[in-house]
């Protein structure tokens, strides 16, 4: 996926540092992320959810706070409420360039800071909240000894989710007097909650608050056995493709149409995982699927092998044609099945050293109905006739072009 590096100011003027993360096809919508409390727009949760949205289509800015990351500005002199106002001056940047946010998301004390500042950004329709506090004053529990200990320095070194900050006595203030209720109750928008109940960071429990406070339409999705920081690329990619799929439903995502020449979209294919093989396959803005190898070949088999989508096109294809000369006809046939296999394994043949040869297609097909023998053995015909077979048959010419 494409980035961009840019830089903005901040509440205070200070020059925030930012990534923004775009698709490599069509622009669909653009979402704002808001990092979690320790962290930087560059801890892994936020840089996979970004890739992932991105190949779905939907631009992601994601930037540091003030005085964190690569931020200009000191975190130790700031509070919380000016991390709102970093995030209503992302949204201006955005706004600027054509691409105001219609997606919130924040991670951890980042969810509550994008629930502030979702009333503010009046471009947005739909907010999504990762292992967020319902009451952000409860973290101050989880600062522990870490409190006790700072003695008159006026400031103390947090620990939360295994990374440490040091926070002053304003921003523990600030961050214990925000309620989010009232806020929750009247967002006005579609609000995502993601949590995991094995969260020692944030309790489940702050999840069912939230949900409990927002009116519909509001969503609830676990994330099982992660932890706080998302830390399990496999977790990671797991929320981007909820979100993905519960954002489409609530924004309104406007759908180019497709080029000259290709009457059925672009089909664009964008690496998910670098460690390993898994894709994100994008079929013109409505389509998304996986590709992936078997886990004997180094994959994660999260989804078909390139030549599982080859069999596949042919099956789907068989049945359509099938199913279509049956209507036209006005023949009684109930339902049709196709099984195909493919004599090749596409991580061995995907080796260098491999001969070409031909490859055999084996397709069986059951038609259901009460079909008279003439008709099954016409029927049969007519599968040959599919325009995925015909291709097959007759080869094809790939053309490459190096971007």
């Amino acid at each position: 996926m494409p980035t961009e590096r840019l830089t903005f100011p901040g509440h205070s003027g200070a020059l925030l540092s930012a990534r923004l993360d775009l698709p490599d096809g069509p622009l669909l919508a653009t979402a704002l992320f808001a990092h979690c409390f320790t962290c930087s727009r560059d801890i892994p949760a936020a840089h996979r959810i970004s890739q992932r949205l991105a190949a779905m289509g939907i631009a992601v800015l994601r930037f540091d706070f003030t005085g964190m990351g690569h931020a200009q500005g000191e975190f130790a002199h700031t509070t919380f409420t000016p991390n709102v106002g970093d995030l209503c001056a992302a949204a201006a940047v955005l706004g600027k360039r054509g691409m105001a946010p219609r997606l919130l998301i924040g991670h951890s004390l980042g969810g509550a800071a994008i629930l502030r500042a979702a009333p503010d950004i009046a471009s947005s329709r739909a907010v999504v909240t990762i292992g967020t506090p319902f009451d952000p004053g409860d973290l101050c529990q989880n600062f522990g000894g870490a409190l006790d200990a700072r003695g008159n320095k006026g400031h103390a070194l947090i620990d939360l989710g295994g990374r440490a900050l040091g926070v002053s006595d304003a921003y523990i203030s600030d961050v214990a007097a925000t309620r989010l209720e009232p806020i929750v109750a009247h967002l006005k928008k579609a609000l995502l909650v993601l949590h995991a109940p094995c969260d020692k960071t944030v309790d489940i429990s702050n999840a069912a608050q939230l949900f409990t406070a927002a009116k519909h339409p509001k969503s609830f999705v676990t994330l099982d056995d992660a932890d706080h920081l998302i830390s399990d690329p496999k977790d990671a990619e797991y929320a981007a493709t909820v979100i993905a799929a519960w954002a489409g439903r609530y924004l309104e995502l406007n759908h180019p149409a497709p080029p000259i020449g290709a009457p059925e979209g672009v089909v664009r294919v964008s690496e998910a995982d670098a460690d390993g093989f898994l894709q994100d396959v994008q079929s013109g803005p409505y389509h998304h699927a996986l590709a992936d190898e078997p886990l004997a070949y180094g994959g994660t088999n999260r989804g078909m092998s390139p030549y599982g989508f080859v069999a596949a096109g042919l099956g789907a294809c068989t049945s359509m044609t099938i199913r279509m000369y049956a209507r036209r006809k006005g023949w009684p046939l109930k339902n049709v099945r196709v099984e195909v296999s493919h004599d090749k394994v596409h991580a061995q043949d995907a080796s260098p050293s491999t001969d070409t040869q031909i490859d055999l297609f084996r397709r069986r097909i059951t038609l259901d109905g009460p079909l008279d023998a003439a008709q099954r053995q016409r029927l049969l015909e007519i599968a040959d006739k599919c325009p995925v077979h015909r291709t097959l048959e007759a080869g094809a010419r790939v053309e490459t072009e190096l971007l």
